[in-house]
């Protein structure tokens, strides 16, 4: 599902992407078509300009709807691994508690026998199950220190896309502006 929605997401970016710049060649060229007097292409060009306005303004709306379902399914997923991550944490300590009591039961019956060797080997059976279980904790930690490195990693990621996009932006829009200053000496006016 969540597949679907970024597919969707990167499908409405894209077409907007192209709306938007046949929107500004065809600003562009409207101003020639103008001055060569050639009335038909100015006509064609401003009733073009005319349809992909507002297409354009229902894809920004589109793709803002798009973006928020998929923030949305991000924050569900995450939240479904933090509960997923609890269930597991309970169950090993559930497996754990489990465990110590079938030790401390086969120490007591070893301890309730005469011969001092079964004593011992009770003891040894103890220690290496203690070890055992102190080894899985350590796995189950490390694990969870790796699932919390790769979610600030995508944080990261998405931080510094967006601080790209927002450079991007500026850039061309400052490119715009000394396009028009060197064009004719007018800022452009929006539409």
């Amino acid at each position: 599902a969540v597949s679907g929605i970024v597919y969707l997401q990167n499908k409405v970016s894209d077409e907007l992407a192209a709306k938007e710049k046949e929107l500004r060649d065809i600003v562009a060229a409207l101003p020639t078509a103008v001055q060569s007097g050639n009335d038909d292409d100015a006509l064609l060009l401003l009733q073009r300009k005319n349809e992909l306005e507002p297409a354009i303004a229902a894809l920004r709306d589109d793709l803002t709807k798009v973006k928020a379902q998929a923030e949305d399914s991000y924050k569900a997923i995450e939240a479904f691994g933090a509960d997923i991550a609890k269930l597991k944490r309970e169950r090993d300590e559930t497996i754990a508690r489990k465990a110590t009591a079938e030790a401390r039961i086969k120490l007591q019956e070893s301890l309730d026998g005469l011969s001092t060797d079964a004593d011992l080997r009770a003891l040894e059976n103890v220690r290496e199950h203690v070890g055992k279980l102190e080894a899985q904790a350590d796995v189950g930690a490390a694990l969870k220190a790796d699932a919390v490195d790769t979610r600030l990693k995508n944080v990261r990621e998405r931080a510094a896309d967006a601080t790209a996009r927002a450079q991007l932006e500026e850039l061309k829009r400052q490119a715009q502006a000394q396009a028009a200053v060197s064009a004719g000496g007018d800022v452009p006016k929006s539409i």
